[in-house]
């Protein structure tokens, strides 16, 4: 599909597209229901890995033809999207007939819809270091026809800084749904490292938080079926048929490693981030792991 690329502006006081605004009021009214679990992240913190984890955890053993026959975005639906040919997130999920519904969103804490926080409903946020991020992220933006151009590596780095993204800063995003998690005892918070460094363990958390108790094999089953490798290849988990990406530009499923930002930055970009980093996490006792 070819899409003219969206402008970025200041909608409630962080940056959006309009794919992520036009439904926006049914988004904020949606009706949670008390067994929904919600994904949320920054954009490319893991959502997606987490997402299809969550998917084989519930519904692997349940409806396995599911996992080799329904693309991940329709199986686990982003909240907040509009896009052309598709239904809007909120359809797709007031369409769901399974139970749990799992639900994707990249939405500030401040801006979840209120139903879900009234249901006391199950929540997971995965967070990646900033580093990383934001190389991620440039990678994504340089292939989606729903975010706008991200220009040369140099000056994307600073307006990732300034907060001028879809979906707004990365700082005040991951620190206020950690912020969230001091209140908010349904909140589970993951980090991206820990994912990679020994998904097993990380596995075994999400099961304990939501009460799931799979058997060995099944797990075995799982952690075969969710490693990196394995989703980019996975035509139902990475994207390629999705018609609002340039594959020929860069995957949706890139690397997935912890470090690549070390291939991005130069010594002075990364002396210039770390004084800014400092300065904008000086207040939060959220710790990130940068290397391996």
């Amino acid at each position: 599909m070819d899409l003219p690329r969206p402008e970025l502006f200041d909608f409630h006081g962080i940056s959006l597209t309009h794919y992520f605004t036009d439904n926006w009021e049914n988004v904020q009214n949606f009706q949670a229901r008390p067994d929904d679990v919600v994904i949320a992240s920054y954009p490319k913190a893991g959502n997606t890995w987490l997402s299809h984890i969550l998917d084989l955890l519930f519904f692997g053993q349940m409806s396995p033809d599911r996992q080799t026959s329904i693309p991940l975005y329709f199986r686990v639906p982003d909240l907040e999207i509009t896009f052309p040919d598709f239904q809007p997130g909120t359809d797709m999920l007031n369409n769901v007939l399974t139970s749990p519904r799992l639900i994707k969103t990249h939405l500030p804490v401040k801006y979840l819809p209120k139903s879900f926080w009234d249901q006391n409903c199950r929540i997971i946020y995965v967070s990646r270091n900033a580093k990383d991020s934001v190389s991620s992220y440039f990678h994504f933006e340089r292939m989606t026809a729903m975010h706008p151009e991200p220009g040369d590596w140099s000056s994307y780095l600073h307006r990732f800084m300034e907060g001028k993204m879809v979906f707004g800063s990365w700082y005040d995003h991951v620190s206020s749904w950690w912020e969230k998690k001091q209140t908010y005892s349904k909140l589970h918070y993951m980090f991206y490292e820990d994912l990679t460094k020994d998904t097993g363990q990380e596995i075994d958390k999400l099961c304990t938080f939501l009460g799931l108790s799979p058997s060995a094999e099944e797990k075995k089953n799982i952690l075969s079926r969710v490693h990196f490798t394995e989703m980019k290849t996975n035509k139902m988990v990475n994207h390629s048929l999705f018609n609002g990406m340039d594959f020929k530009i860069s995957p949706f499923m890139r690397k997935g490693k912890i470090g690549d930002w070390k291939n991005h930055f130069t010594v002075a970009q990364n002396q210039e981030f770390d004084e800014h980093y400092k300065n904008k996490m000086k207040d939060t006792t959220l710790q990130f792991c940068t290397d391996v």
